[in-house]
């Protein structure tokens, strides 16, 4: 008896200690939600390595998350979005809540063309859904 009551013990800490995943996106959610909305004054007509405020590049195989002091690609799953967004500092939103977003322009294949606008309408409706406003640059 003694036994089964400590494994129904563990159990029930295993459960309460495993992360709920849409707790963690509520959570990441609200974070971002705490940026103050953008303020297009701060940013009109800014582009390439002048743009502060992250910035996205859709691509076939994802989302890349650029870094423009090093121009260095981290590429993401549409769903790690969120996430990824929430765990920027806040000086890394100078802009308010705002985000620059392109496409790569290497999509050649009808498939790849099919997982650009499938990534593409990920990332819109995930950043709308935190009310982040969306900076379109076209593609080069």
């Amino acid at each position: 008896m003694f036994l089964l009551c400590m494994l129904l013990g563990l159990v029930a800490c295993a459960r309460h200690d495993a992360p709920d995943p849409s707790a963690q996106q509520a959570a990441a959610s609200a974070r971002i939600q705490a940026i103050p909305t953008a303020d297009p004054a701060k940013y009109h007509g800014t582009r390439g390595k002048s743009w502060r405020n992250p910035y996205l590049i859709v691509k076939p195989e994802g989302v890349a998350l650029l870094d423009v002091d090093n121009n260095l690609e981290h590429i993401l799953k549409p769903d790690e979005l969120t996430e990824r967004l929430a765990e920027l500092p806040a000086s890394a939103w100078p802009y308010g809540r705002v985000v620059a977003v392109t496409e790569s322009a290497v999509a050649k294949s009808d498939h790849d063309k099919a997982e650009m606008r499938k990534n593409r309408a990920i990332v819109a409706g995930t950043l709308e859904s935190m009310h982040v406003m969306i900076n379109w640059i076209p593609s080069a």
